[in-house]
């Protein structure tokens, strides 16, 4: 039976809820960052936690809120959980055709200059979408796609250069942008961007894409 101290007006075990503790995923998720980072910094005493006997570790929900600005309205910027050119262009090497079919015969036919070419387009393409979806500045947003639009049009001039057929020059192109979302859904997961934002950036990046599409189609076109 719970006794009440004289002129004590609430319940005590009102007065002492338990903590609300997180795991290392769920704290993760809320700073932005990624897992291996927060072991890290609690390991360096950068971040209190506590390992549960199962080996487990915890953060207090209300300490992981002081480390985060107040009211934050925005994810963290791409450039910050990793996401940069490189990594973009390494993706898509790593996704187009080595040899075979009518998009590989094309890419093996091309001399070095123009694989240079392309290659820095792509990659121009790359950091200006980044730019632009890192962007804080409705202006500087604008101003990233156009940019990157761009270059995206001078990608399609260059396939039209090269009778390329349409069929193909929009493969060739779309074989861009599959690694370019594939990476930033990578990076969101990774880094625990929650569902909200990691769904607005790849929703801003598709639109991103399309509209860079349709440049290109257009530059091609005599």
């Amino acid at each position: 039976m719970i006794r009440f101290e004289e002129g004590a007006t609430e319940d005590p075990l009102a007065q002492s809820p338990e903590p609300d503790w997180l795991t290392l995923g769920e704290a993760s998720r809320m700073l932005g960052v990624a897992p291996e980072t927060l072991r890290r910094w609690a390991d360096r005493g950068r971040v209190a936690s506590f390992t549960t006997v199962g080996g487990h570790r915890r953060f207090s929900r209300r300490a992981m809120q002081q480390l985060l600005p107040a009211n934050r309205e925005r994810r963290p910027r791409l450039a910050q959980l990793g996401a940069s050119p490189e990594r973009i262009s390494r993706a898509y090497r790593e996704a187009r055709p080595r040899s075979g079919g009518q998009l590989g015969a094309w890419l093996s036919g091309l001399d070095s200059e123009e694989v240079a070419r392309f290659r820095r387009l792509g990659t121009g393409i790359a950091e200006s979408l980044l730019a632009h979806l890192d962007a804080e500045e409705p202006a500087q947003a604008v101003a990233k796609l156009d940019e990157a639009a761009g270059l995206a049009a001078d990608y399609g001039a260059g396939c039209a250069r090269l009778r390329l057929p349409l069929a193909e020059a929009v493969a060739a192109f779309l074989r861009f942008r599959g690694p370019f979302i594939d990476e930033l859904a990578r990076t969101a997961r990774q880094r625990g961007l929650d569902t909200r934002e990691a769904t607005e950036l790849l929703v801003e990046a598709q639109a991103a894409c399309d509209r860079l599409l349709l440049a290109f189609i257009e530059a091609w076109q005599p």
